[in-house]
């Protein structure tokens, strides 16, 4: 059986707190594993979640901010050390290739893995796979930082109505899902398209076109909002997000679930982030994020 889940490791910001750790998602997506800024103690975390190395196929860092970078050490070391498999690729902004070097190699350690570095300096198409098509967008902060988007190829869902109407039933039913067609009768012709879904992931960025293309019609969005909307000020000049504008952006985007995270050590009080993403008129599901908590993509529409 397939699963679609995001698995939470850390949702603090610049500083971890007693109850946050440093970021750190990881994004089950059928049988592949996308690692999503692994920040200081993310390989910890992802024991206590429940997570190996061998789930991780790609690590997708949006910039090199500690909080989004530091855990990469011990993430790529620990890959080595239990002999991974399968490739790994590392997506990451080219401009920070030092970083990548440096924290790649912090330490002695055998080189055990097939680690590919594919490095981001451009929007667009990074990988193509059979369940999803993997793009980045430019984003707006202090250091180059840019967001990913899966999206799922459309499919086709058979209507039961238009397959008895042509009589078809029994083992021609899976013949036509198989080869698309039967003689005189296309698959199109019994079924309607169904639309493959969409998944972003944006860290740190004050409001720009990139946010809103990589959110636009998304089953699910994981965003950053970093303060609340009285701080929305301080959230320009650092270039990051309010609550409010998260939820004003998922709700111009169409988001089906929004996931706010990457929270300010400075607030207190949670359930906040939630109010004022909502009084911003976002209407869908919502998750504050917390540490270790596992949120499912929402079924397809």
């Amino acid at each position: 059986m397939s699963v679609r889940e995001l698995v939470v490791l850390g949702t603090a910001s610049q500083v971890p707190t007693r109850h946050r750790n440093h970021n750190g998602y990881l994004l089950r997506w059928d049988g592949e594993g996308l690692l999503f800024d692994p920040g200081e103690g993310t390989q910890r975390q992802m024991l206590r979640a429940g997570v190996a190395a061998h789930d991780l196929h790609r690590i997708c860092v949006t910039h090199f901010h500690g909080d989004h970078s530091l855990g990469l050490a011990g993430v790529i070391q620990r890959i080595n050390l239990d002999r991974v498999p399968h490739e790994v690729t590392a997506h990451y902004p080219l401009s920070g290739q030092r970083f990548f070097d440096r924290l790649r190699y912090a330490t002695a350690y055998r080189e055990t893995v097939a680690l590919t570095e594919a490095p981001v300096d451009a929007d667009g198409v990074l990988a193509v796979r059979a369940s999803y098509t993997l793009e980045a967008r430019r984003l707006s902060h202090p250091v180059e930082s840019y967001g990913y988007r899966l999206v799922e190829p459309d499919g086709r869902r058979i209507l039961p109505e238009l397959l008895a109407e042509r009589g078809i039933k029994g083992p021609d039913v899976g013949r036509l899902q198989r080869e698309g067609s039967l003689p005189g009768l296309s698959l199109a012709d019994v079924s309607e398209v169904r639309r493959g879904q969409r998944f972003a992931f944006v860290m740190d960025t004050r409001l720009c076109d990139g946010v809103y293309a990589l959110a636009e019609g998304c089953d699910m969005l994981v965003i950053e909002s970093t303060f609340l909307d009285e701080d929305r000020q301080l959230a320009l000049d650092h270039g990051h997000l309010t609550a409010g504008q998260a939820g004003a952006v998922a709700k111009e985007a169409g988001v089906r679930h929004l996931v706010l995270t990457h929270f300010s050590q400075r607030y207190s009080e949670p359930d906040e982030f939630e109010r004022q993403a909502r009084a911003a008129g976002f209407e869908g599901e919502l998750t504050v994020a917390h540490d270790l908590v596992r949120v499912p993509v929402p079924k397809r529409r």
